[in-house]
């Protein structure tokens, strides 16, 4: 299953080989920009649907993907199964859920992501839901990309999980190669 998933992402050009600076402030050698398969409604629905299958024995009522990469696998996977799909955003600086989504008490919840390689956004997600009296049962997300040692308190179900180099930045071997970083990601930096 790992080597379909590998051979789409590479087939669209969605990893990336270089250096990259993630979102999360980390560095890392290569990248998964999943919006070059997203962009593919065929190709993302063959994806998750691997996803999906994983999901059919997770008991939940609504999925939930942080805004951006999070939207268009929310929506696919709600669509797959039959479920409804929402999108946290950021307003602000904060997450948020709000244009008339809901989260209602005791709701349980699965927040969905393209990529988790620390878990930050879905883990910011959770708390909203959280505060809103939703119960959050698990992530999921296409590719899997944490390092050793990188714990998330919730299962998280995937289509692939990669084993990625990612550095501090303050000890990138990249960096101090002085090879220049490209910034694909979508969270600004302050």
């Amino acid at each position: 299953m790992d080597n379909i998933v590998v051979d789409k992402l590479k087939e669209v050009g969605a990893l990336l080989e270089g250096h990259f600076l993630l979102s999360s402030g980390k560095h890392s050698d290569r990248y998964c920009q999943c919006a070059k398969l997203l962009q593919y409604p065929d190709k993302a629905c063959e994806v998750l649907s691997i996803v999906a299958d994983k999901l059919k024995e997770v008991d939940f009522d609504k999925i939930v993907g942080p805004a951006m990469g999070g939207v268009v696998v929310s929506y696919e996977l709600a669509r797959q199964l039959k479920k409804p799909g929402i999108f946290a955003e950021r307003q602000n600086g904060n997450m948020t859920v709000r244009r008339g989504f809901e989260i209602k008490k005791g709701e349980k919840v699965i927040i969905s992501e393209d990529v988790i390689t620390t878990g930050k956004s879905s883990l910011e997600v959770a708390r909203v839901i959280e505060s809103l009296g939703g119960k959050v049962v698990a992530f999921c997300c296409i590719v899997d990309r944490r390092a050793d040692g990188v714990e998330i308190p919730y299962p998280v179900y995937s289509a692939v999980k990669l084993n990625i180099n990612t550095y501090d930045s303050d000890n990138c071997p990249l960096c101090k190669k002085g090879l220049a970083y490209e910034k694909p990601g979508s969270r600004v930096f302050k």
